[in-house]
């Protein structure tokens, strides 16, 4: 119980730090998606590497995990760059809610990639978190001409593919660490030459937002991944949920945003496919201990 209590510490924390990070992501300014995401990841680089060079964790040398590593990476920081766009064109707890649908899509992508059964009340789980996105991505006739949500709910796929990839290098052997720094390593050396020949002048302020954009998604990074080390998913995953709260408090007090009853509405909607897709992870568990 101590250990499930510290998982829930832990990815309360990841969700704060997340939110924060779009916090900063948002008061960097007009800046391109590219270059945000470059200086985000060039952060938990450094951090990434200096707890690999401490604990001595490297590659585990299994070579079937390079093409996975890739895929993680490459997944990654298509969700990165798609919810950085998200969150300069929307209400910043919109743009974190359709980021959140990535645990439903890692139940989707678990199905084809770890071969996992996805039963039935799981299907209606999932399809009801989708309904619910719609109330916040709204769908018109003129949807293609503000992309702003669909390329949101991109991000928020690819996360949860990405996200797939990790559960899997997990239990092929390599540490979350050597993954972070991975991933980090890749997302630089993909943006870098955007970065170079598109490269917007910023002030130093920008620079220091983007900085503390990159230490706080150093620390979602790391406390998420403490917080699934201390507990199993299906028993905490549903505190991650809290980011919504953390962004709708602070695009109100720092950015004057209140979400329109639609908006507050598709977050009840998946909120509560969250909290029973929680309770229905629980329940084979729950039934096993009464057997007893």
């Amino acid at each position: 119980m101590k250990k499930k209590y510290l998982g829930i510490i832990y990815i309360v924390l990841s969700a704060f730090c997340f939110a924060l990070m779009n916090m900063f992501v948002r008061l960097s300014g007009d800046l391109p998606s590219v270059q945000k995401s470059f200086f985000r990841n060039l952060v938990a680089l450094v951090f990434a590497f200096a707890i690999l060079k401490k604990d001595r964790v490297w590659f585990s040398g299994k070579r079937e995990n390079i093409k996975y590593l890739f895929l993680r990476s490459a997944a990654g920081t298509v969700g990165i760059l798609c919810n950085y766009y998200a969150i300069d064109r929307m209400v910043l707890s919109d743009a974190s809610m359709l980021n959140k649908m990535s645990p439903f899509f890692v139940i989707i992508f678990s199905f084809f990639i770890l071969k996992e059964k996805i039963k039935p009340p799981q299907i209606l789980i999932v399809a009801g978190a989708f309904l619910g996105s719609l109330l916040i991505i709204r769908p018109t006739a003129h949807i293609f001409q503000s992309p702003a949500a669909l390329v949101g709910l991109l991000g928020g796929l690819t996360a949860g593919l990405a996200y797939t990839y990790v559960r899997l290098l997990g239990e092929k052997g390599e540490k979350g660490p050597f993954v972070v720094f991975t991933f980090s390593t890749f997302s630089c050396v993909v943006t870098l030459p955007f970065l170079i020949f598109q490269y917007h002048a910023m002030s130093a302020m920008q620079l220091v937002y983007l900085l503390f954009a990159g230490l706080c998604a150093a620390g979602g990074q790391f406390s998420i991944t403490a917080a699934y080390f201390h507990a199993p998913a299906r028993e905490i995953s549903v505190y991650d949920y809290s980011q919504i709260v953390f962004s709708a408090l602070l695009g109100f007090f720092v950015f004057g945003q209140i979400p329109d009853v639609l908006s507050w509405m598709g977050y009840a909607v998946i909120c509560v496919m969250a909290v029973l897709m929680f309770l229905y992870n629980n329940r084979g568990k729950d039934e096993g201990r009464t057997h007893a």
